[in-house]
């Protein structure tokens, strides 16, 4: 039998924030902060209800992946992955380039189904939104949430083990939040999250194998939680393979850098070097193609039926002048100046 939804955390295991974390905006207590220290010597505090479930989320996950191949219905197993792309799309689309960034403007239509497809990601927008612009203003020091520069484990998964640092706290509750608190189809979700997001998440893609194809609890419920941990870990890549691996054509002097393996198992998210210069662009990459930006595909064809409007990007001029003066040497056009 599945667990007691209110014991499963929320957001991605990211239960370890606080309620009272609220939309306080004063960006002159922000800029009067001291800059926070890259990776100080610190107690790690661990928060033993994460730490026992995502201890289960795990084991029943492997046990799910299991049941995909030996008992589960293929109607089921192809369930699941069309709800990883749901959740992905609504976490790239939705809570990362939409709400984070502005990095497009979304109508109402638009918005509902973002709203609803972040809601299976188990993602609470507001603390996601908050959280990711945290990040983006102190990426990889003790007020980054997934402090990179504490290494690979600590920023995939072992923050979520222990107490947020009281950097990450202190400056998350300083951002500006109006846009997202002005938002009522999140303010909806956020009103309602204690049941809404879990029943997005975790209890409906349970039920609607076993109404519409007979199957069973047992295998409905562990393949759940399957797809939700192998979306949980793809968007943890983001936060430690793309802020560690891959070389930087943009910036040399940031951790983060470009992951073709990241970006197709996020639908574009990899090209990291290039977002942390230009969070704003839509596409979250120079890049035109579309095969590991299919999140990009999904902005244009909203855009193409008047759902998206307002898509901003980065004049190439731009990018090749920053290219030339702050990247690691590797972008094509740093070749194309190089004298004959």
């Amino acid at each position: 039998m599945p667990p007691n939804n209110g014991s499963i955390p929320e957001t991605l295991f990211e239960d370890v924030c606080e309620e009272t974390e609220t939309q306080d905006c004063n960006n002159n207590l922000l800029n009067k902060l001291e800059p926070p220290t890259i990776a100080a010597p610190r107690k790690y505090e661990i928060v033993y209800k994460n730490f026992f479930t995502i201890g289960y989320l795990h084991a029943a996950a492997l046990y799910g992946l299991y049941l995909c191949f030996t008992e589960a219905k293929w109607a089921t197993v192809i369930f699941a992955y069309l709800s990883y792309v749901a959740a992905t799309i609504g976490i790239t689309a939705g809570a990362h380039r939409l709400w984070s960034h502005k990095a497009f403007k979304a109508k109402f239509p638009l918005q509902v189904v973002l709203m609803l497809f972040v809601s299976i990601a188990n993602q609470r927008a507001t603390h996601w939104v908050r959280d990711h612009r945290t990040h983006h203003k102190y990426s990889d020091t003790d007020a980054d949430p997934h402090n990179a520069s504490r290494g690979f484990f600590y920023s995939h998964i072992g923050w979520l083990f222990v107490k947020k640092h009281p950097e990450v706290k202190k400056r998350g509750k300083l951002m500006d939040l109006s846009d997202i608190y002005s938002n009522p189809v999140l303010m909806f979700q956020h009103r309602h999250a204690k049941y809404f997001i879990p029943t997005m998440c975790f209890i409906l893609p349970t039920l609607i194998p076993m109404i519409f194809w007979g199957e069973t609890l047992h295998n409905a419920w562990h393949i759940t939680l399957t797809r939700y941990i192998f979306n949980a870990h793809v968007f943890f890549l983001v936060n430690s393979a793309a802020h560690i691996f891959g070389n930087k054509p943009y910036d040399k002097d940031i951790l983060s850098g470009e992951s073709k393996i990241v970006s197709l198992a996020t639908f574009g998210e990899g090209f990291h070097n290039y977002h942390h210069v230009f969070p704003w662009d839509y596409r979250n990459a120079e890049l035109g193609g579309t095969v590991l930006n299919y999140t990009k595909v999904f902005i244009d064809l909203a855009a193409a039926i008047g759902w998206a409007y307002d898509l901003k990007t980065v004049p190439k001029e731009l990018v090749y002048k920053r290219a030339l003066r702050a990247g690691d040497g590797s972008h094509p056009c740093v070749e194309m100046e190089r004298p004959e």
